[in-house]
C-alpha cells in the first residue's frame, strides 16, 4: 500500500522502542501536520477467546475531559419525548424513526448514540441487524435503553463512551482531540486503560492485554508500554 508523505516523514522520525503514554502523545501532537482536528485512538490486543460468552469484554465510561466531539444523540421514546427534548437530543421520535431506519433515511451522519425507553425495544428488534452492526443499536449492558433520559443524555454529552472487545479480541477508542493538549489526552487515556483493566472477563486467563498501541487519524501506530 502506498502511503501519503506525511505518513512517510512521521514514520522515519519514530523510533524502534515502545513509548510511555506520555512520550507518545507529545510525539503525535508534534508531527500532526493536517489541516483538520485528529482523534487520538487507543488500540488494544487482549488476551480472550471472544467467541466464548465469559470473555467478552465491555463496559461504559465517562473520559474527564470529554472526547473532543458533541455527540448527536437520537432518543427513540413513545413515553419521555418531552423530557428527552428538554435533555438537549439531536432527534427524539417513535414509530416513525424505525421506518426511516428500515428506508436508510436515518443514516446520514447526524447521529453518534442511539438512546431508546424500554417499551421500544420489542419494536427495535425488527432493525437490530441494521443498528448493530453500526454500533447504534440500543443496550441495557451500554445503558442506552433507560428511562433515565436526561441523565443518560447528559452523560454522553459530557464524554460517555462504551467500549467492547471485537471479533478478533482487539479494543479500539478515540480518547480525544490533538487540540486537547497533552495534559488532558493523558488523563483521558489512563481513565480508558484503567477501565479495561477493571472490565477483565472471569473467564480471561493468564496476562490480560497483550499489547498497547496508540495513533492519530491519519499516523502510523506506536507501541506503548505501561
Amino acid at each position: 500500500m502506498k502511503r501519503a508523505k506525511n505518513y512517510r516523514a512521521v514514520t522515519e522520525k519514530l523510533e524502534e522502542r515502545s513509548y510511555s503514554l506520555e512520550e507518545a502523545i507529545a510525539f503525535l501532537i508534534e508531527n500532526s501536520k493536517t489541516k483538520f482536528d485528529q482523534s487520538l485512538e487507543m488500540h488494544l490486543r487482549l488476551n480472550i477467546d471472544p467467541k466464548k460468552g465469559d470473555q467478552q469484554v465491555r463496559a461504559s465510561i465517562v473520559l474527564p475531559h470529554g472526547t473532543g466531539k458533541e455527540l448527536k444523540i437520537a432518543v427513540i421514546t413513545t413515553t419521555m419525548a418531552a423530557e428527552a427534548k428538554k435533555s438537549g437530543a439531536a432527534m427524539v421520535g417513535g414509530e416513525e424513526m424505525i421506518a426511516d431506519i428500515k428506508s436508510g433515511k436515518f443514516f446520514d451522519g447526524k447521529y453518534d448514540v442511539v438512546v431508546a425507553t424500554p417499551e421500544m425495544m420489542p419494536k427495535l428488534a425488527s432493525v437490530a441487524r441494521i443498528l448493530g452492526p453500526k454500533g447504534l443499536m440500543p443496550n441495557p449492558k451500554s445503558e442506552t435503553v433507560t428511562t433515565k433520559i436526561a441523565q443518560v443524555v447528559a452523560s454522553l454529552k459530557k464524554g460517555k463512551v462504551q467500549f467492547k472487545n471485537d471479533a478478533g479480541s482487539n479494543i479500539h477508542q478515540s480518547v480525544g482531540k490533538l487540540s486537547m493538549g497533552s495534559a488532558k489526552l493523558k488523563e483521558n487515556a489512563e481513565v480508558f486503560l484503567d477501565a479495561v483493566k477493571k472490565a477483565k472477563p472471569t473467564g480471561a486467563k493468564g496476562r490480560y492485554i497483550l499489547n498497547i498501541s496508540m495513533c492519530s487519524t491519519m499516523s502510523p501506530g506506536i507501541l506503548i508500554h505501561e
